[in-house]
């Protein structure tokens, strides 16, 4: 256990040295130098910022317990992101970087007016300290409690250990985000995202070899010979993550998430340019594909193949792990879990101390304030918001659908109005802020009452559904009756260069194609089905894709060289 804690310090030390001088000559006494980095990020630094943002112990251990219970369908989550995240890339960053955007309820002000800017301010703020940042200190929690085994080496109740793990979480976490602003966030995600491929990757290697007794490919072989039925992409209507749902409303929270998310985008937003920005996050799109079905899903199915339903919950992630790691690997797995808990953590801090600071206190508050009063009053803000998610963590109640279920259901209530007002402000010029303030009433009252007053049985995602095709038809409803005064032009403020990357069509085709092959290939039509040649099978499937991939990126090369 020493060598674990040392190894474990070892690792946290190094992750903080490095950050500290790699943003140490850094000016973070203006607005641009501490809430975009100064506008100074590269694709790789914002590809491994969003990557670990997204990837914490509320999805590792969440999802896995979801893939646990309902297989490889609750990929959805992970690999169906990347729609959005290339939606992101091709349309809304073009429109934010085109005007210097620093923050979405900045860009919704110039679009709506002050109003919407306010309310979507509030939901913004609601979201981050009632649904997200006490849930990632109450998972990061439980996680490092089963590592280290907290309470039997302190000697505490597991009640105290997890109080004792939140509030180490949150003090580390808020240093970052507070005094170093969005550059050592994202520098420290970026070397903490290296240690959490390996080791997260680590772990479902260490689940095949085990389950084939010393080889990995037997092991591979005993997903398909046992439990055939959990690698099937295709959610059943019983599935948490249902097909329907995966298409649908689950595509609609997508949008929110990797497109208007402020703790998401805003490392996009400190691109050094859109061509930078546009390769950082299509690479945050391959590794959603890739990587982060096998860190976060395939560890749940592989737990089922050990444990069958011996566990179930939200355990089934730290059992695995504790089952499977090397002891003298604990301390650097430990470290890993730890920073991306942090990156979590510190990167929805910082988004939301830079939503308050710049469109809620400045605008309404205090106009003429100085750049570093402005930051002051953000720290202090940053610190109050922590405080509060500390005390919140620890009496967080898991729901019947698991702490992953429960962060997406009680976000839905907010991130998804902001969505669709966001979507509809960038692709229409007539829209009026009535009728976005409509959008979102009717939204919050029919989703919170659907889901927390009077809860229906119908699947949370094709509610979210039915709601935003409703909330479309009720804006175009109110621009009819009440038509917008004027039309609305994005300003043009040029901090860094907008010229797009050369090859981010061609890339997305590929992204997509890649998508679709693995949801057909782990089908029934593909290695799941009865064929007695699946090799061939695969073999003609991929040949298929290849090609039609190869037609339609001659024709999206031709538009890039014309554009």
């Amino acid at each position: 256990m020493v060598f674990t804690i040392v190894t474990f310090i070892l690792f946290t030390a190094l992750v903080a040295i490095i950050s500290w001088y790699l943003t140490k000559d850094d000016n973070l006494n203006t607005e641009s130098g501490y809430f975009l980095g100064g506008r100074s990020l590269s694709a790789t630094v914002i590809a491994g910022s969003m990557m670990l943002t997204n990837l914490s112990t509320e999805q590792m251990v969440g999802l896995n317990a979801q893939g646990f219970k309902s297989g490889f369908s609750v990929i959805a989550w992970e690999s169906g992101a990347s729609i959005g995240i290339v939606i992101l890339a091709l349309y809304f960053l073009p429109k934010y970087l085109q005007g210097s955007i620093t923050t979405v309820p900045e860009f919704l002000e110039e679009r709506y007016d002050k109003t919407v800017r306010n309310i979507v301010s509030i939901f913004f703020l609601l979201t981050l300290g009632v649904a997200f940042l006490p849930t990632v200190l109450y998972s990061g929690s439980i996680a490092m409690m089963r590592l280290f085994n907290i309470p039997e080496l302190l000697n505490i109740s597991p009640e105290s250990a997890i109080i004792l793990s939140v509030w180490m979480i949150g003090i580390i976490g808020s240093i970052y985000a507070i005094f170093g602003g969005l550059k050592a966030v994202a520098v420290s995600d970026t070397v903490n995202g290296v240690g959490l491929i390996i080791g997260g990757l680590a772990i479902p290697v260490l689940g095949f070899i085990y389950l084939g007794e010393g080889s990995m490919i037997k092991g591979i072989e005993y997903l398909f010979q046992h439990n055939p039925g959990k690698l099937n992409a295709i959610g059943s209507k019983d599935s948490q993550a249902p097909f329907g749902a995966a298409i649908t409303g689950m595509r609609i929270m997508a949008v929110y998430y990797w497109c208007t998310n402020q703790a998401i985008i805003q490392r996009a937003l400190g691109a050094k340019s859109l061509k930078e920005g546009q390769k950082g996050v299509l690479l945050t799109a391959f590794l959603k594909i890739i990587v982060a079905p096998l860190i976060l899903v395939v560890p749940g199915i592989i737990a089922y193949n050990i444990y069958g339903n011996q566990i179930s919950g939200d355990i089934v992630y730290p059992v695995l792990v504790n089952k499977l790691l090397p002891s003298k690997l604990s301390g650097f797995f430990g470290a890993v879990l730890f920073g991306a808990v942090l990156s979590s953590f510190n990167s929805a801090l910082n988004s939301a101390s830079t939503i308050f600071s710049l469109n809620i206190y400045k605008p309404l508050f205090s106009p003429n304030i100085s750049e570093r009063n402005l930051i002051r009053v953000s720290k202090y803000f940053g610190t109050i918001l922590a405080i509060f998610s500390m005390i919140v963590a620890p009496f967080i109640s898991k729901s019947s659908g698991g702490l992953f279920e429960f962060i997406q259901k009680v976000a839905g209530l907010f991130s998804v109005p902001i969505a669709i007002i966001v979507l509809v402000g960038i692709f229409s010029k007539k829209t009026s802020a009535l009728a976005a303030k409509v959008s979102m009433g009717f939204f919050v009252i029919v989703y919170g009452y659907t889901q927390f007053i009077n809860p229906v049985k119908i699947h949370f995602l094709y509610v979210i559904a039915i709601l935003f095709v409703i909330c479309l038809f009720l804006m175009y409803i109110v621009d009819k009756i009440i038509p917008p005064k004027k039309e609305y032009f994005l300003p043009v403020r040029y901090e860094v260069s907008v010229e797009p990357w050369e090859y981010r069509y061609t890339v997305s085709v590929m992204l997509m194609s890649l998508l679709v092959w693995i949801y057909v290939v782990f089908s029934k039509i593909g290695l799941l089905s009865q064929s007695e040649n699946l090799k061939g099978r695969i073999g003609i499937i991929t040949f298929i894709f290849i090609v039609l991939t190869y037609i339609i990126c001659i024709f999206t090369r031709k538009v890039e060289k014309k554009n």
